[in-house]
Parts: C-alpha cells; sequence; structure tokens
C-alpha cells in the first residue's frame, strides 16, 4: 500500500499576489491626442470579455474612462527589457506624492522610451503596438472602483474594469494557417511572475478542448 506524503507547507503573507499571469500593455489616448502606455499584469478573459485591474488616479484609468476604449497589447518574451524600462514611469503630470516616493517619474514619450512603432487601430482610437504578437482592440464596458488598500502606500486605491474586444491582431507567424486559431507552439507570452519576468517553459500536454 502506498503512503502519500504531503510536501511541507509553510503560512505566509506575500506582499503581492502575482502569482504568474502575462505583461499587458494598454495603450490609451490622453487628453492632448498622444498616447499613454500602461504595463500591467492583472487581467483575466472569458468569452469576449476581459477584465483588468489598475491602480486608481493613474493615466490609464483617467483615459479609458473618458475614451472608453483602449488597446490590449499581449508582450512577448523578447519585449522584457522595454517593459521594464516602461515600469518605473507614469503619464501623470505632476506625479502623484506616494508613486514619487516610490521612485516613479513621468515620461511623455513611452513608445520612443520603449522603443516600440505605433500601428492605427480599426475601431478605437489608441493604436496598436507593433512588437505585440496579439493586440486586441477593447471597449468598456464598466469601471468598478475599489476601497483604499492602506498598506501598499496607495493613496488612490483601485479599479476593476470590464471590456468588450470587438477586434483582435496576432502576428502571422503565431497564427495557424487558414484559421483565426492561436499556435501555441510559436507564441511566447512574457510571464510576471512574484514581480519578475519569466518567459515560457515546455510544452506538458494540451486539454481535450484544444483545437490544434
Amino acid at each position: 500500500m502506498d503512503i502519500y506524503h504531503a510536501p511541507d507547507t509553510l503560512l505566509i503573507q506575500p506582499s503581492i499576489l502575482y502569482f504568474g499571469t502575462p505583461v499587458v500593455l494598454i495603450t490609451t489616448r490622453n487628453p492632448d491626442g498622444s498616447t499613454n502606455i500602461t504595463p500591467m499584469s492583472s487581467a483575466w478573459a472569458l468569452a469576449d470579455r476581459v477584465v483588468i485591474g489598475l491602480t486608481g488616479g493613474s493615466q490609464g484609468v483617467a483615459n479609458l474612462q473618458r475614451e472608453r476604449e483602449c488597446v490590449l497589447n499581449l508582450a512577448d518574451e523578447s519585449m522584457h527589457a522595454s517593459v521594464e524600462r516602461l515600469a518605473p514611469t507614469t503619464g501623470r503630470d505632476p506625479v502623484p506624492a506616494w508613486k514619487q516616493a516610490k521612485g516613479y517619474r513621468h515620461e511623455p514619450d513611452k513608445f520612443a522610451l520603449a522603443g516600440w512603432h505605433a500601428l492605427p487601430s480599426l475601431d478605437v482610437n489608441a493604436p496598436r503596438i507593433a512588437e505585440a504578437p496579439l493586440q486586441l482592440e477593447a471597449r468598456l464596458c464598466s469601471a468598478t472602483p475599489h476601497t483604499l488598500d492602506a498598506w501598499r502606500g496607495n493613496a488612490e486605491g483601485y479599479v476593476t474594469l470590464e471590456l468588450e474586444v470587438c477586434r483582435v491582431h496576432a502576428h502571422a507567424d503565431i497564427v495557424v494557417p487558414g484559421t483565426s486559431h492561436i499556435e501555441p507552439r510559436h507564441y511566447r507570452p512574457l510571464f510576471y511572475v512574484f514581480r519578475h519576468y519569466f518567459g515560457r517553459g515546455a510544452r506538458l500536454g494540451s486539454t481535450f478542448k484544444a483545437e490544434v
């Protein structure tokens, strides 16, 4: 008779719960018509809806609530250095005090800083990021503010936003020829795991629902 020995566990209180989600680069339009890029990794999708979470008071949130549209650009492994260049920047000017305390600085031209190129969208005004292998044009359905999470030092709380995806652009080399299916062996998303960047590991298998 086999006896199962459970792994040892510890009761912990991590400072953040980024347990491994893809990096999404949200492009929105600023009031002057320029573009803001918001890197984030708190998103989940169901059917044609994507729910994202952003810190309250950010330029990305303000733009989304005003314009009610954006593009969700999914980064790949090769973009990690550029994503990190954007990480300590904000489109808000002046920079909120709590962000200043964490070392953020204002950056008006995030495309130039990252070294990326803008492409026009079809249904929304915000541009796409050419280097991102997946680019999802989306419209805002709802935004829900949440109470202050004081222990993180963010004086403006956070917001969850539900988006409806209306167009999906994909690099040709990650699409199965003649279909609208993504070829997972060619798609290499960038993951943010407990504040560290990781690429995709080896393929382990597929679900019975897999179409390719």
